[in-house]
């Protein structure tokens, strides 16, 4: 495993700023890098050879016999939330993901990397019965991916990926009571599981120019596995020894989650433009997150849908700069998997981004979101989120033959 991915992990799990993050396990991410995000997420049929798709494992066929790739991802940005009369602004960002590719033979590549899975960050204070609660929650769950694709006729590619899923969720409740008297409630999961994702890409070239392509992916139900516990600490006192729960073990207490599917249509012409559409479905009503007695009680979900699009233009392969470069732009819409008193949580976004070519055969890839997020049909948080993502791609020849002179 690479030094890089194993010290990233800490920074990819830090990214949230959003009380909605204090449901499950926080907010949910798409496995997408930054020339994805700025073209809406799109990427299920997404075959581009000098560029990692992790979204759909069946990509990682498209690449060069003789060719490495590696893609590093960071974004910063702040979200805009406000509730009633109260507006709050915080900034937020941090590493986003680091992915590699390799050949295996000429109709096979590999992919290994590390992605964020969900993101929790949140706090916020308001009155209870006989005082004043104040709410915080940090971490998230990361994915270290080990992915394999091959083409067994042509056209046609089909992918796997093995994923391990490991992090805290930590969710903290302060009671501090009209006697001034101030207790510590904490729930803690650490989850340490297993994330299996299948995937399928067909493409179709015709008039020499044209190319269509087709993909999906399947990602498995599973029992979630890890541990949970609680802990009330008396913070006016300075309890030595809180009071903690038993530590109960995740699957045996019936925690689990859904199946996945994706589907998504491309149009690539001429290697100058492409255009490409996503959806995504989640059962997440079906899912298990039971409470921790004395700490929190069972919470119920909803499905999650996502739609997605995005195009890409690049002018001209060869001449000035500005038509080497790459222009983009994409614009997603969603019910996440999240609910806040019965209510729904919806998002949408709109996104653009460029791709600057060097020299070197690194791209440096720029892009920008606006989201938006707020619960349904009655109005909880609205939040409006602005993001600036950097990416740096390298494309590199491998065991390239020396000259003889």
């Amino acid at each position: 495993m690479p030094l890089m991915l194993v010290c990233g992990a800490l920074s990819i799990q830090a990214q949230e700023v959003s009380p909605y993050s204090m449901i499950g396990y926080g907010v949910l991410n798409d496995r997408t890098s930054s020339t994805q995000r700025a073209m809406g997420g799109t990427g299920y049929a997404v075959q581009q050879r000098g560029k990692i798709n992790a979204k759909n494992p069946a990509s990682f066929a498209a690449i060069d016999s003789m060719t490495f790739l590696f893609d590093m991802g960071v974004d910063a940005g702040a979200v805009l939330a406000h509730e009633k009369d109260l507006h709050v602004t915080k900034p937020l960002g941090g590493l986003d993901y680091i992915t590699l590719q390799v050949p295996i033979g000429k109709w096979m590549g590999a992919s290994v990397g590390l992605l964020p899975y969900s993101s929790v960050g949140y706090s916020f204070g308001q009155e209870v019965t006989n005082g004043i609660g104040s709410y915080s929650g940090q971490g998230g769950i990361s994915e270290v991916y080990l992915g394999w694709a091959a083409r067994p006729v042509k056209g046609l590619t089909l992918g796997v990926s093995g994923g391990y899923l490991f992090g805290n969720v930590i969710n903290d409740v302060y009671a501090t009571a009209s006697n001034g008297s101030v207790s510590l409630y904490e729930r803690v999961h650490k989850i340490r599981d297993y994330n299996v994702q299948f995937g399928a890409q067909y493409g179709l070239t015709f008039n020499h120019k044209n190319h269509v392509s087709v993909g999906a992916t399947f990602t498995l139900p599973r029992k979630v596995h890890g541990t949970a516990y609680g802990t009330r600490y008396d913070v006016t006192q300075g309890s030595s020894s809180p009071d903690k729960t038993p530590t109960i073990h995740l699957d045996k207490a019936g925690y689990t989650m859904p199946w996945s599917l994706g589907a998504g249509l491309a149009y690539e012409l001429d290697s100058r433009l492409l255009v490409a559409a996503d959806f995504t479905y989640q059962p997440w009503s079906d899912s298990k997150f039971p409470g921790i007695e004395g700490f929190s009680q069972d919470q119920t979900f909803s499905n999650r849908t996502k739609y997605s699009i995005g195009a890409e233009f690049t002018p001209s392969k060869r001449g000035g700069y500005f038509k080497r470069m790459s222009y983009r732009i994409g614009a997603f819409h969603g019910r996440d998997y999240m609910m806040i008193d019965g209510n729904h949580v919806n998002d949408m976004g709109l996104t653009c981004g460029f791709g600057f070519p060097t020299p070197l055969r690194t791209s440096v890839n720029l892009g920008f979101e606006y989201r938006h997020r707020s619960s349904s049909p009655a109005v909880t948080v609205t939040e409006n989120y602005y993001m600036v993502t950097l990416g740096i791609a390298l494309n590199e020849i491998w065991f390239l033959p020396s000259k003889i002179r």
